[in-house]
Parts: structure tokens; C-alpha cells; sequence
């Protein structure tokens, strides 16, 4: 090995180890072979002539073209090298825009392979016309939803955000009420353990015929489907949680003057919050699950009410537009959910694997 080969293999100043001189080209490369499929992903949707006139073929085009064009740009932010005494490799003072283009090199395999997919999916369609229309659009199709029908998206999708929040909030809090309830007296588990046990396996969407009597509304039926789906894993969750702390945490705190509250809040409840989270995640899931049946069953303003309507009047670019915005928002719910997790639990960072 030579002298430089050593010098560029040893860590640097701040803790990571230098790059090689061919590894950030190799980079480069990849970002630039991924900016040629979308650049190819534009061309077959701009230059193959469609089997049927779509409105919006340029403009998804041009949608690609510009996906190829930050692709390109990324390549060239991607953490350039300078020249350093002595002949090492070093990579050079990095920006806001290279540290972006850094973390965009981890989706590379991803990328290529929609814009892989893309190409398919617009041969297929709306080229070729093999697969049977309309229960199969292309997707320059979405993309005239998005552009023409987005005031009905916007105003269903904050609907259904309104009647989640407001069902998801209230699930949630009742059931980590319940579950410490449960961990902590065995009288509250007595009577409850058994009606949980009961209604616990079966799904919230069994509950329409009851909900929609009971209720004077179908939004506060929907807000009652959407928090037992979510309450019924966070009280198990919780309960778990509260029952398997360590009983020498109680044993400290009483030792030191505990109060029953302060066990409760400040040892019990905490030491329970990744069970909690876990609970949190798998009720955020099926809270979404029943908020699309429980739309489409009676609330006038909705994804679900956007997906039967589009499903009714045979429009389905618009319920495949729906759908894929509907699972951005989870998504983007999901990663929240992971935010607000890590923030309260960074006291437990290295105690516990997710």
C-alpha cells in the first residue's frame, strides 16, 4: 500500500474516515445513470406518439425532464473532492445543497427503479394500450387530476384529517388512560380485562350497524369506528407496558418517599412509553383502515365519500390519484409519529432497538 493509499484510509479530524479518489466519481456515475432513466422516462412519454389523446402527456414530460435535471445537478453536489498536500483526497467545504445530494445517494436504487417503472407503466397504457381502459390510466392522467380537481382533493382531504385527528386524539388518550389503569389495579383490570378481551379481536368495521344507531350522527359514528380502532392496541400495548416494569423502580421510589401518584406518573408511565408507541403505531394503521369504510358509509366530505364517488362515475385516475395521496399522508403521519417518539424518548437512546 502506498503512502497515499494509507493517508486516505486513515480517519479524519472529525471522526469519519476520508473517501477514496475513485469512490465519489463511482457516485457520480450512479447519479448520473439514474438522471438518464428519467431523462429516458421523459423522452418515451414525449416523443412516442399515445394510442389516445391525454391532455397532460407535455407537461408530465416536462415533470420528468426536471426530475432528470436535479438528478444531474445532485451529481455534481454530491461532496466534490479537492486536492489536498500531499496528494490525499479530501472532500471539499459541503453546503446545505451538497449535504441534500449526499442523502439523496441512499434512494438511488429506489429512483431508478420508478423511473424504470414509469416507463413501464406509460408503455403499457398509454402507447401501447394493452392494458384495458378505464380501469387502468397512465399516469399523466393523475396528474391531470391533481392539476384540475384539486379543490375537491384539498377540501376531502381535509375532511378526513379533521375526523382522524379528532378520532385518533381521543382513541389514544382513552386508551393509555385505560391501559395504565389496567397495569396498575387489579381491581380495574378485573372488570375491564374481560370486555377488552371481547371486543378487542374483533374489528372496529363490525361496529357500523351499532355505531350509525347509536350515534345521532354519521361524523361522531366515524369519530367513535376510528377511536376504538386506535384505542383497543394502545390499551393493550399500555397495559403490557405498565405490567412489565421492573418492581425494583417502584421499590426505589417508595424507599424514597414516593407518593401511589408519583409512581404512577414518573415511573410507571414512563417506563411503559416505547410499549405505548408501539400501541400508537399499530392504532394510527387501523385508524386509517376504518376511516375510508366509515367515509364511504355515510360522511359527505371525504377521501372515502372521493373514492366512492370516483369509483361510481368510472373515474379511476381520479381514485388511483386519491389513493397514492392517501398513502403520502400516512407516510408522512408515520414519520411524525417517529419524530415526536424520538424527541420524548432520547432519555432511553441506546437502551432500546426500533
Amino acid at each position: 500500500m502506498s503512502v497515499n493509499d494509507t493517508a486516505a484510509a486513515l480517519p479524519a479530524a472529525d471522526g469519519e474516515a476520508l473517501p477514496s479518489r475513485d469512490r465519489l466519481p463511482r457516485q457520480a456515475v450512479r447519479f448520473g445513470a439514474v438522471a438518464l432513466l428519467w431523462l429516458a422516462a421523459a423522452g418515451v412519454t414525449a416523443l412516442w406518439p399515445d394510442a389516445d389523446e391525454w391532455e397532460r402527456t407535455g407537461e408530465f414530460a416536462s415533470l420528468l425532464a426536471v426530475a432528470a435535471g436535479i438528478l444531474a445537478v445532485a451529481a455534481s453536489l454530491a461532496a466534490p473532492l479537492t486536492a489536498a498536500p500531499g496528494g490525499t483526497a479530501r472532500p471539499a467545504p459541503r453546503s446545505r445543497l451538497s449535504h441534500a445530494a449526499g442523502r439523496l445517494a441512499d434512494s438511488m436504487p429506489w429512483l431508478a427503479v420508478l423511473a424504470l417503472a414509469l416507463i413501464g407503466w406509460e408503455v403499457l397504457t398509454a402507447k401501447l394500450n394493452l392494458l384495458p381502459r378505464p380501469f387502468f390510466a397512465p399516469p399523466q392522467a393523475l396528474l391531470e387530476v391533481y392539476l384540475d380537481d384539486w379543490p375537491r382533493l384539498l377540501d376531502c382531504f381535509a375532511a378526513s384529517l379533521t375526523l382522524l385527528a379528532t378520532g385518533y386524539a381521543i382513541g389514544s388518550l382513552l386508551g393509555i388512560v385505560t391501559g395504565v389503569a389496567i397495569g396498575w389495579s387489579r381491581a380495574v383490570g378485573y372488570w375491564v380485562h374481560p370486555v377488552l378481551r371481547l371486543i378487542g379481536p374483533l374489528p372496529a368495521t363490525a361496529w357500523l350497524p351499532i355505531a350509525f344507531f347509536a350515534f345521532p350522527t354519521s361524523w361522531s359514528a366515524s369519530v367513535f369506528l376510528i377511536a376504538l380502532a386506535s384505542g383497543v392496541p394502545v390499551t393493550i400495548l399500555t397495559w403490557s407496558g405498565v405490567a412489565g416494569v421492573n418492581s425494583a423502580y417502584y421499590d426505589i421510589a417508595r424507599t424514597l418517599g414516593a407518593s401511589p401518584r408519583f409512581l404512577v406518573t414518573k415511573v410507571a408511565v414512563p417506563a411503559a412509553m416505547p410499549h405505548v408507541f408501539v400501541g400508537l403505531f399499530m392504532g394510527l394503521g387501523a385508524s386509517f383502515a376504518v376511516l375510508v369504510v366509515a367515509e364511504m358509509l355515510g360522511v359527505k366530505s371525504g377521501i372515502g365519500w372521493y373514492l366512492q364517488w370516483a369509483q361510481g362515475w368510472a373515474a379511476y385516475a381520479n381514485m388511483y390519484a386519491a389513493l397514492l395521496v392517501m398513502a403520502l399522508v400516512c407516510s408522512g403521519l408515520v414519520t411524525l409519529l417517529f419524530r415526536v417518539r424520538d424527541r420524548l424518548l432520547a432519555w432511553q437512546k441506546g437502551m432500546l432497538k426500533w
